[in-house]
C-alpha cells in the first residue's frame, strides 16, 4: 500500500507563485524569458507579466501602493541591489554548464561558479537586482 503525504492546511492543490516587483516589466520579461528560459504565459496592461518557470509561476509586477486587501503595503523594486531580503535558488545538475549557457545568453554573474565542497554555486541578478543562485549539490 502506497503511503500518501498528509494534506496540510492549504489543501492538496496548492501552487506557489513567486512575485518580483520590477521597475520595467517588459525588460524583466525579456531577461527571464530570453536569458533564463521562462515561458511567457500572459501579460496585463504593461504592469504585470505571468511566467511559467522551473515548475512554478513567476509574476513580475510594477510597483504600487496599498490596496483594500493589503492596506499598509507598498510594492517597489529593490532600492539597493546589494541589500538582499529575498533570493531564488535554482538547483541544477551541472552548475558550470548552466553558467556557460546563461553567459552566452547575456547573463552577467557576480563571479564564476565556486566549489564549496558539498556544492558548487554562482549568483546573478535580474535587471532590478533580484538575486538568483545557480546551485549544484555534490552530496552523495
Amino acid at each position: 500500500m502506497a503511503s500518501q503525504q498528509p494534506v496540510g492546511p492549504l489543501g492538496p492543490d496548492v501552487a506557489v507563485t513567486q512575485i518580483l516587483v520590477v521597475s520595467d516589466p517588459g525588460r524583466s520579461r525579456d531577461f527571464w524569458v530570453d536569458v533564463l528560459g521562462a515561458e511567457l504565459y500572459r501579460e496585463y496592461g504593461g504592469t504585470s507579466v505571468v511566467l511559467r518557470f522551473a515548475g512554478t509561476w513567476l509574476l513580475l509586477v510594477s510597483g504600487g501602493g496599498p490596496t483594500a486587501d493589503k492596506p499598509t503595503v507598498v510594492f517597489r523594486p529593490p532600492a539597493d541591489a546589494d541589500l538582499v531580503s529575498h533570493a531564488m535558488t535554482l538547483r541544477v545538475a551541472d552548475c558550470q554548464a548552466v553558467y556557460t549557457a546563461l553567459r552566452s545568453r547575456g547573463a552577467a554573474f557576480l563571479t564564476p561558479p565556486h566549489d564549496w565542497g558539498a556544492e558548487i554555486r554562482c549568483f546573478l541578478k535580474d535587471p532590478d537586482g533580484h538575486l538568483v543562485e545557480i546551485s549544484q549539490s555534490k552530496a552523495g
